[in-house]
């Protein structure tokens, strides 16, 4: 059965641990864009998708913080997920990993 929206587990995913940690939307539903700046610590988000249920949300100006720390667990998923993207690009910072319908 494919994970929806109410059955998925976001999580965080964060450059300095080697677990992704398990979060949930303060509504229950879905992560709205106040809630996700202050997950990501960031003023901007964009959205990495890996397949069509599944989505990165990533700081978007992540790679002007100094320093800036590659995260290499979500690098690693948007590269088994989308090939193309290897050796194009890196992911940086927090990220959120879940479901395309739990950010509204």
């Amino acid at each position: 059965m494919p994970a929806t929206a109410t059955t998925y587990q976001p999580h965080l995913l964060d450059p300095h641990s080697a677990e992704p940690q398990p979060i949930h939307p303060a509504n229950g539903r879905s992560f709205k864009l106040a809630e996700l700046y202050r997950l990501l610590d960031c003023q901007t988000v964009d959205v990495v998708r890996l397949t069509p249920e599944l989505i990165l949300i990533i700081d978007d100006e992540g790679k002007f913080r100094q320093p800036c720390y590659l995260n290499l667990l979500a690098t690693y998923l948007w590269y088994q997920y989308q090939p193309e993207a290897r050796g194009q690009d890196s992911i940086v910072g927090r990220v959120i990993l879940c479901h395309d319908k739990q950010f509204r």
